[in-house]
């Protein structure tokens, strides 16, 4: 085995071995917000605490990944810029507008995380619908890539880019892909925190 594969199965590795302990110790510490938030939402709005999409996994594979409910019952399942254009504002419930700005709503994704359909650097997933990224990412081989809770086109500028711009941004992650750029990117991160650029 070349020194080049040593190094990428000790990367996989590392970031597995990250997946599970940051998922397990998050979800832990975070239990009395989840139980709070789950609450909340019980309370704004009629339906149910999570929601669960069929997104686009390692090597194409179809997924259910875990969210907390921010938008109203019977929201289309589309991409985000697609609502975006008919108005946002007019599907989110009353908490849901604060969840997404404080990426709350994300936190579910940690079961994913746990399971290993997700980990929490890589691609974005996609919804199964999304046939043009797909297609997209598959010819660049991005699909090979578990998708994340963030990523590099996330910080890079999350749906601001074109679709475009994304793959090209997962492109670059899938060769640069190792354990400091997953930290650097995880640290870089929570300074989303501080802004709305790029996220809805």
């Amino acid at each position: 085995m070349s020194i080049k594969n040593v190094k990428f199965s000790l990367n996989l590795f590392l970031k597995r071995a990250l997946d599970i302990i940051v998922s397990l110790l998050g979800l832990f510490i975070l239990s009395p917000i989840i139980l709070i938030v789950s609450l909340i939402i019980k309370l704004d709005s009629p339906g149910p605490v999570l929601i669960k999409q069929k997104r686009v996994g390692i090597n194409n594979k179809i997924f259910v990944m875990y969210k907390f409910r921010t938008m109203k019952i019977g929201t289309p399942e589309v991409a985000k810029e697609i609502l975006l254009k008919n108005g946002l504002d007019s599907y989110l419930t009353r908490v849901g507008r604060f969840l997404r700005k404080t990426l709350i709503d994300e936190v579910p994704q940690l079961i994913n995380v746990l399971k290993g359909d997700m980990s929490l650097v890589g691609p974005r997933p996609a919804l199964y619908n999304q046939y043009d990224l797909i297609e997209m990412r598959t010819k660049v081989g991005v699909h090979t890539l578990r998708p994340g809770m963030t990523g590099w086109a996330i910080i890079i500028g999350g749906e601001d880019l074109s679709l475009n711009e994304k793959v090209k941004v997962d492109e670059y992650y899938l060769k640069n892909m190792s354990f400091m750029f997953d930290l650097k990117i995880i640290l870089m991160t929570f300074g989303l925190f501080r802004k709305s650029k790029g996220i809805y």
